[in-house]
């Protein structure tokens, strides 16, 4: 997944990595669920697994509930039945499900596909087998539960580059823009990590900014108890690499955010705002102007001096812009000033 500011390490600490569903608040007082804790601890539950495909087929839908459920736990707590359940035929039949017009049915569904996804070599094959279409529309129609591993279960398949235009064209954008600005705060971060790995492409990030991504953004990082400034710092770096990125920022008021998180964010909060400032500011003297009166040199100086190598050199080139003169020659650089 591309990354414009920051490197691999700041990505990984920075993102939820979107995992398997929180659930497992399943009862287990039935026979069901005595089975299936007996199958989660047995090193071989090959013939439970054929039974549950089998029943996923059913015409019973609480039967379907039922085996959907229990792949899905099976799943989860044990990584190498996810390749075992893939190789039984589960896929196809639980893509069916996520289009089921139950609710518990269609998140069992999404979820089994979500924790399917974690096996890497399940990915392409999920992929393949239709998912993206039906787990853009759970995105949309889903519970709670059934969106957030939605926007996780796509995260996962985006990490195959050729999925991401897939993903992106099945409408998954909007949605996601949405969860990201009134979802719960865990739909918040699969949503933001998902919109992270997405919008590496040009076609998603101009989807995104069309989609009114800036507005969540910008309020995400001016809110410090909402544990979503980095990520959402991170995510509009992938946007201003592009104009209408840059000028939807200034539209939506981020330069005074970004000014303040200068000022007190923290040492990475700070390292992303200057990459992101200094993307703004290298092609628009108005941008330089606005960023200035913002009163940005002072933390920028405080920065410079305090900082590693990497964040220190783009603080003092920052530095340099702003005290450029902000008038003279405006005509020559007419093209440069766009807001």
């Amino acid at each position: 997944m591309g990354q414009s500011s920051g490197d691999h390490n700041d990505y990984s600490s920075t993102f939820s990595d979107c995992n398997s569903d929180r659930s497992g608040e399943f009862p287990t007082t039935s026979s069901q669920g005595r089975r299936l804790l007996l199958a989660c601890a047995a090193d071989n539950c090959d013939d439970l697994i054929r039974q549950l495909v089998s029943d996923l087929d059913s015409c019973s839908i609480d039967e379907q509930k039922q085996a959907a459920m229990e792949i899905r736990l099976l799943a989860k707590n044990k990584p190498e039945n996810r390749l075992k359940i893939a190789g039984a035929g589960a896929i196809k039949p639980l893509i069916s499900l996520i289009s089921s017009s139950d609710a518990q049915l269609q998140e069992n569904g999404v979820t089994a596909i979500l924790n399917l996804s974690l096996c890497d070599e399940n990915k392409e094959l999920i992929a393949s087998s239709g998912a993206i279409k039906p787990l853009v529309r759970a995105l949309k129609t889903g519970t709670s539960t059934a969106k957030e591993n939605a926007a996780c279960a796509l995260l996962r398949l985006s990490q195959i580059e050729e999925n991401k235009i897939v993903i992106g064209m099945a409408g998954a954008i909007p949605l996601l823009v949405n969860l990201l600005g009134y979802g719960s705060f865990r739909g918040k971060k699969d949503a933001s990590t998902t919109l992270y790995s997405l919008c590496s492409v040009k076609e998603n990030k101009i989807r995104a900014i069309q989609a009114g991504i800036m507005k969540p953004l910008v309020e995400l990082m001016a809110d410090f108890g909402s544990n979503m400034v980095d990520k959402a710092a991170y995510v509009l770096s992938q946007l201003v690499s592009l104009p209408e990125g840059r000028t939807s920022l200034v539209e939506e008021d981020g330069i005074p955010v970004l000014v303040e998180i200068l000022e007190d964010g923290s040492q990475r909060q700070k390292e992303i705002a200057v990459a992101i400032l200094l993307q703004i500011c290298e092609d628009s003297l108005a941008y330089r102007n606005m960023v200035a009166r913002e009163g940005a040199i002072p933390p920028l100086v405080a920065l410079s001096q305090s900082s590693a190598n990497r964040s220190k050199q783009k603080a003092e080139a920052l530095i340099d812009l702003l005290r450029q003169p902000r008038s003279g020659n405006v005509a020559a650089r007419t093209s440069d000033v766009s807001v």
